[in-house]
């Protein structure tokens, strides 16, 4: 399968952002990484080969981004107020500079991306979702990890309200939520080693409470917080969205 590999400057988070694609045509799917991960993490770990026949046939391309906002939490970048401002920034950095890039590539202006990812990953799946509901058709949430402020340690500021979907989905103004009940998010969880289904039901019940349509997989105990987990649900996932 082609493979294009890009950088650029972001102006939101003043920093280079590498960015990957796989495939040439197909509904575009932006897959995160998990947290402290970059960009190419995904085919290392052969999730991209997971999905190889659904690109191979044309039905989706798949891109993905460096993991800008896991690192800093990973690594402790700053104070909370600094991480606050990184997870916000990071965000926006998909939906006003990411977002376009595809679109671009695609050349479809309103062309509509899904959205995935496991644990870091799927917490940035659903912000993205969240913040940018009229670009996305939807999320994939793969052994998510949702309430970040434990990665804070300290005080946050506003832009950790706007950019966490389980503290701050409230806040959304009245035309994203509407948008927002248009789309769907799965919840997808393994019962084996360290997992943690209850974060996932967790963001489902406030999603659920604000109307947003949204489902609850629970994979068994033979399915740990692991790479082969999410190699079997992506693709099966990605294959039922619209």
């Amino acid at each position: 399968m082609s493979k294009l590999v890009e950088r650029w400057h972001s102006s939101h988070l003043g920093r280079v952002v590498e960015v990957t694609r796989w495939g040439d045509v197909g509904t575009p799917v932006l897959v995160f990484p998990t947290a402290g991960g970059d960009s190419q993490e995904i085919e290392r770990f052969q999730v991209v080969d997971a999905c190889s026949g659904l690109i191979a046939d044309g039905r989706i391309k798949i891109y993905s981004c460096d993991s800008v906002n896991g690192r800093a939490m990973l690594t402790s970048e700053g104070d909370s107020y600094h991480l606050s401002w990184i997870l916000r920034r990071f965000i926006e950095f998909v939906g006003y500079e990411l977002v376009p890039a595809i679109r671009t590539d695609c050349r479809a202006d309103d062309i509509e991306i899904i959205t995935a990812g496991s644990s870091i990953g799927a917490y940035n799946a659903l912000a993205s979702l969240c913040q940018f509901p009229e670009f996305f058709a939807g999320a994939i949430c793969m052994s998510g990890t949702f309430d970040v402020a434990r990665f804070l340690n300290g005080p946050v500021s506003d832009d950790f309200y706007w950019a966490s979907p389980v503290h701050g989905l409230d806040r959304l103004p009245a035309d994203h939520a509407a948008d927002l009940r248009t789309r769907q998010v799965v919840f997808a969880c393994g019962g084996g080693a360290n997992e943690d289904i209850g974060a996932s039901w967790h963001a489902a019940h406030v999603l659920g409470s604000a109307g947003v349509p949204n489902r609850v997989v629970e994979w068994g105990p033979e399915w740990p917080h692991d790479w082969h987990t999410w190699r079997e649900m992506l693709p099966l996932y990605v294959d039922e969205m619209p």
